[in-house]
């Protein structure tokens, strides 16, 4: 296999790129709720995200985050009293996700061949502060930057503009590196290289959407395809 040429920088995404969100579908359940509506919640989340960043709003993650879990769950036979409360759990699971297993390696692998490092997120800086202190990262990582500071949300690509702008690199030479097509795809209409993790093995939509320089398994795979 040829390797791929390093990239200055590395943009990451944060939110099921980096951590592992199955701990939210326990959260669900421990309210009495199906786990499968955790995946329907977050979806819903970045859903309404999206539709308010093409009408030129740049909205607060968790904001959203509670109104979906509202949507959702309000109307059902089977909701919690408290909705307010049981918002405030299933945050509470949100905000102190694991890292995937390659994350961790991958991450030092990258770090080790010099590649810059940085997090771009739609959800908050503290969330993804939350993740390196847990793992402790802070070494690896050179910057955690939110869309919360961007003009608009990903994958709008004047998010992509601003991390580039933030650290002073032009787009051929960063790479985006996330698990969802969407962000892949805002990424290339920003310029910039792309890698999709294919690490639950879904396919890419290469028929509707841009296509990723690489597709790799994992963090460390992706480390693997710069390696000498």
């Amino acid at each position: 296999m040829s390797h791929a040429p390093l990239p200055a920088l590395i943009v990451l995404d944060v939110n099921e790129t980096l951590s592992d969100l199955s701990p939210v579908a326990t959260a669900f359940t421990d309210l009495g709720l199906p786990d499968h509506l955790a995946a329907t919640w977050f979806a819903g989340t970045l859903r309404d995200g999206m539709a308010l960043t093409v009408v030129g709003e740049n909205p607060v993650f968790a904001d959203l985050a509670r109104a979906s879990f509202h949507s959702l769950v309000g109307g059902r036979a089977d909701a919690p009293d408290d909705l307010d409360a049981a918002a405030d759990q299933v945050l509470e699971a949100f905000t102190t996700l694991p890292l995937h297993p390659d994350v961790e390696p991958g991450l030092r692998a990258l770090d080790d061949l010099g590649i810059r490092l940085v997090t771009l997120s739609n959800g908050s800086v503290e969330v993804a502060q939350g993740l390196v202190e847990r793992n402790d990262l802070g070494g690896v990582l050179d910057e955690l930057l939110s869309v919360t500071d961007a003009p608009l949300w990903k994958p709008d690509p004047l998010a992509y503009k601003y991390a580039l702008s933030t650290c002073e690199v032009e787009p051929e030479d960063a790479m985006l590196v996330a698990v969802h097509p969407w962000d892949v795809h805002g990424a290339a209409t920003a310029g910039m290289r792309t890698a999709y993790v294919a690490r639950s093995g879904a396919p890419y939509p290469h028929d509707t959407m841009r296509s990723p320089e690489l597709t790799v398994s994992s963090l460390t795979d992706l480390a693997d395809r710069f390696a000498d």
